[in-house]
């Protein structure tokens, strides 16, 4: 199956028999950076915000869009979980409620971590294992900063690691590029920067690597 970035928080994966998730598309103009081109059979949207919600972007006609879906969810066969967090460390009382997803593809588990704003506790983090695939913001201001971002990561024990939601080239929102997030590595982790923003995925996965995608072009 293939990940592939569109900048921000905005991932697509195409599983292995053809289906497309996207999960929080934004509409590039607003932010500064080019629109995603990706055509979906599945849009989940964390947080209702203007730069992770733009579905109609992404959306194929009958597509099915979950907008902060919290509980369990089929659909076309794939198990989908959405797990309630916050956008700040004030329980939503500044930036609203955020969810994560779990999407199971075959026997590879994502987790998409939207806008998280705190570190969750262990029994919402307990719902959302095993995880393999975490794509987790690093980039401070509106979530998590890039130190808490690794407590996260500790609790969740994922294989891979894809930052996301940082500064890159062109981008009008004051976050922090991803090297602040990657000088705080522990020792076991491996880093390894993309060329491009896509990557094949298959079991056996390799352990304790952190993606680094190039922005799209």
């Amino acid at each position: 199956m293939l990940l592939r970035w569109h900048g921000h928080a905005c991932f697509e994966l195409v599983t292995d028999d053809g289906k497309v998730i996207v999960f929080d598309p934004h509409d590039g103009y607003s932010i500064g950076i080019k629109p995603p081109k990706a055509q979906a059979d599945i849009v989940l949207i964390s947080h209702d915000h203007f730069d992770h919600n733009a579905h109609a972007i992404v959306a194929k006609p009958g597509a099915t869009v979950l907008k902060m879906s919290v509980g369990e969810h089929e659909v076309d066969g794939l198990k989908i979980l959405g797990v309630e967090t916050y956008h700040d460390k004030v329980k939503g009382k500044r930036r609203g409620k955020n969810v994560v997803y779990r999407v199971q593809v075959s026997d590879i588990a994502f987790v998409h971590c939207g806008d998280l704003g705190h570190i969750p506790e262990t029994s919402t983090i307990e719902k959302l294992k095993p995880v393999d695939i975490v794509m987790i913001p690093v980039g401070g201001t509106f979530t998590i900063e890039p130190d808490e971002a690794w407590s996260v990561i500790e609790l969740m024990e994922p294989a891979i690691v894809v930052p996301m939601h940082y500064w890159i080239e062109g981008i009008n929102l004051p976050l922090k590029p991803v090297d602040e997030f990657l000088s705080r590595a522990p020792a076991k982790w491996r880093i390894e920067k993309l060329s491009g923003n896509e990557l094949t995925l298959s079991k056996p996965l390799p352990k304790n690597v952190v993606y680094v995608f190039s922005p799209p072009k």
